[in-house]
C-alpha cells in the first residue's frame, strides 16, 4: 500500500522529528526519565514495592547484589514461607493490593472470590477472543479487557470499591484471556485441534493455566510449583517500570479500569519491557547453531564477543537477559528463580541446556563490563531464565510475554488503588519545546 509514499515520508518524519542526543545535556533533560548514570527520576511515592541496588558507605553510593521487597516483605521470605504450599501469588496478590498478609482465613477467603470471578460472560470466549485471533496474544488480551468494560454496567464508577472489583475480576481471568486467545490462534493460524478447558476452582492460578493450556490437562506438582513462584517474582517491580508507570499515568487522568490496564498490556508487550525473554530465547537457539561445546567458556565467549560487536545474532550488540535498568550487581528474582530452574531441568532432562546458560552467566557480564562503561555492573536479569523454564514447562512463545501479564496485573491494580487513594492530581510531566517561530506560507506558493 503506497510502499514508496511511507519510505519517502518515513524519512521526512526522521529530518524533523529527530533530536540530537547532546540537546538533551545541554537543557538538563534526563531522556526516558534517568540521568546519565541510569537513575530515575523520582516522580511520585509508593508504598507497595522497594527495589534496591545499591547501599550507602561512607556517603558513597555503593553498588550491591539487588533486593526486592513487596510491602516490605523480602521475596526470598516469601517464596521460603511458601515452600510445600500452592497459592504462593495468590498469597501476593493479597499482599499487594491490600497491603499485609492474609491470615489463612483470609486467603481462603481470597483464593474462593477469585475462583468465582474466573468466569467470563456468556459466549464471550467466541464472540471475542476468538474472533480475528492472532499470533500477538497480547493484543487479543487487551482486545478482550477493553470489550470487557461493555458488559460492566459499572464501567465508569471510580470508586474504590468498584476499582478492587474489577482488578480481582481482571486477575481472575487474565490466565483464560492469554490460554483462550493462544488456542484461537493456534486453531484457526495454525489449524490444529481445538479444545477449550474450563478452569477448576480449587486450582491455583499456576495450575489453572497449565490445566487450560495442555491438551490432557496434566502437570507435575513441580511444573506448577515453579510457574507459581514466577508468577510471584513477576507479579510486582516499583512504580517507575515502563507498564505500571502507564497504570498510574492512566489512572491519575479519571480514566477507568479496563483503559488503564489496555494501556499496561500495550506497554508490557515492547520488547524493550515484557517482551525481553523471547529475544533471549531467540539469541539462545542462534547460540546453539554456532557452539558446540556449551560448557568450553572460551567458545562461548568467543560467539558473544560477535553478538557484542553487531557481527552475529541480529547484529544490534546485545546480550539479552544481561544487565537491568535498576540492579547492578544481581537481580534478586534472578537469584532466586536459579535454583528453581536447575531442579525442573534436572526433572525435564534439560543439564545439558541449563549449562549453557550457565557458561553465558559467567562469560556475559566480564565482556560487556570490557565493552561498553557501566556505572553500575551488569548481571543476567530474570528475564535470562524465565524463557528457559517456559519452555522446559511447553510453554508456546506466544504465551511468554502474557504470562508476564497474567502476574504483574496484580501489581498494576495495587499501583491503580494507591494512586487513586493518595495522587488526586493528573501526571503531566514538561518537554522543552525546540520549536522555532515560522511566517505562514500560503499553499500555492510551498
Amino acid at each position: 500500500m503506497h510502499t514508496t509514499y511511507f519510505s519517502e515520508k518515513g524519512q521526512l518524519c526522521m529530518e524533523h522529528d529527530h533530536i540530537n542526543r547532546e540537546l538533551y545535556s545541554a537543557y538538563g533533560v534526563k531522556a526516558g526519565l534517568r540521568d546519565e548514570n541510569g537513575n530515575g527520576v523520582l516522580a511520585g511515592l509508593t508504598n507497595i514495592s522497594d527495589v534496591q541496588a545499591f547501599s550507602c558507605q561512607n556517603g558513597k553510593k555503593v553498588p550491591c547484589d539487588g533486593k526486592l521487597f513487596y510491602r516490605g516483605y523480602n521475596i526470598s521470605d516469601l517464596i521460603q514461607g511458601s515452600t510445600g504450599k500452592k497459592f504462593a501469588f495468590e498469597e501476593v496478590a493479597y499482599l499487594l493490593i491490600f497491603g499485609q498478609l492474609p491470615s489463612l482465613q483470609e486467603l481462603e477467603q481470597f483464593c474462593r472470590i477469585l475462583s468465582e470471578a474466573r468466569r467470563v460472560p456468556s459466549n464471550f470466549t467466541k464472540d471475542v477472543i476468538m474472533k480475528a485471533p492472532t499470533s500477538d496474544i497480547m493484543n487479543s488480551m487487551t482486545k478482550s479487557v477493553l470489550t470487557l468494560a461493555s458488559y460492566d454496567k459499572k464501567t465508569d464508577d471510580l470508586s474504590l470499591e468498584n476499582a478492587l472489583r474489577q482488578s480481582i475480576q481482571l486477575i481472575s481471568i487474565f490466565p483464560m484471556l492469554a490460554v483462550y486467545g493462544y488456542h484461537a490462534f493456534s486453531h484457526y493460524k495454525k489449524n490444529t485441534s481445538m479444545y477449550i478447558h474450563r478452569p477448576d476452582p480449587a486450582l491455583s492460578t499456576a495450575e489453572n493455566f497449565l490445566r487450560m493450556l495442555r491438551p490432557d490437562m496434566r502437570y507435575s506438582a513441580l511444573e506448577a510449583r515453579v510457574l507459581d513462584v514466577a508468577l510471584l517474582l513477576h507479579a510486582e517491580h516499583g512504580g517507575g517500570n515502563n507498564s505500571t508507570f502507564t497504570t498510574r499515568v492512566v489512572t491519575s487522568a479519571g480514566s477507568d479500569t479496563y483503559a488503564s490496564t489496555a494501556a499496561a498490556l500495550c506497554s508490557l508487550k515492547g520488547i524493550r519491557h515484557g517482551g525481553a525473554n523471547i529475544m533471549v530465547m531467540h539469541m539462545m537457539k542462534d547460540i546453539k547453531a554456532h557452539v558446540r561445546h556449551y560448557g568450553d567458556e572460551e567458545e562461548v565467549a568467543a560467539y558473544l564477543e560477535k553478538i557484542l560487536n553487531h557481527e552475529a545474532f541480529d547484529k544490534k550488540g546485545l546480550i539479552y537477559g544481561m544487565g537491568h535498568a535498576v540492579y547492578s550487581l544481581s537481580d534478586p528474582r534472578e537469584v532466586v528463580f536459579k535454583s528453581f530452574v536447575e531442579k525442573l531441568a534436572e526433572e525435564k532432562g534439560k543439564k545439558h541446556d541449563l549449562k549453557l546458560y550457565t557458561t553465558i552467566e559467567t562469560v556475559a557480564p566480564r565482556l560487556i563490563a570490557k565493552k561498553r562503561k557501566i556505572f553500575k555492573g551488569v548481571s543476567p536479569n530474570v528475564d535470562f531464565y524465565s524463557g528457559f523454564v517456559y519452555d522446559m514447562l511447553g510453554i508456546p512463545h506466544e504465551l511468554y510475554t502474557p504470562l508476564f501479564a497474567i502476574a504483574r496485573i496484580a501489581g498494576w491494580s495495587a499501583h491503580r488503588i494507591e494512586e487513586m487513594a493518595s495522587a488526586n492530581k493528573i501526571i503531566r510531566p514538561a518537554y522543552k519545546s525546540l520549536c522555532k517561530g515560522k511566517d505562514y506560507v500560503e499553499r500555492e506558493h510551498r
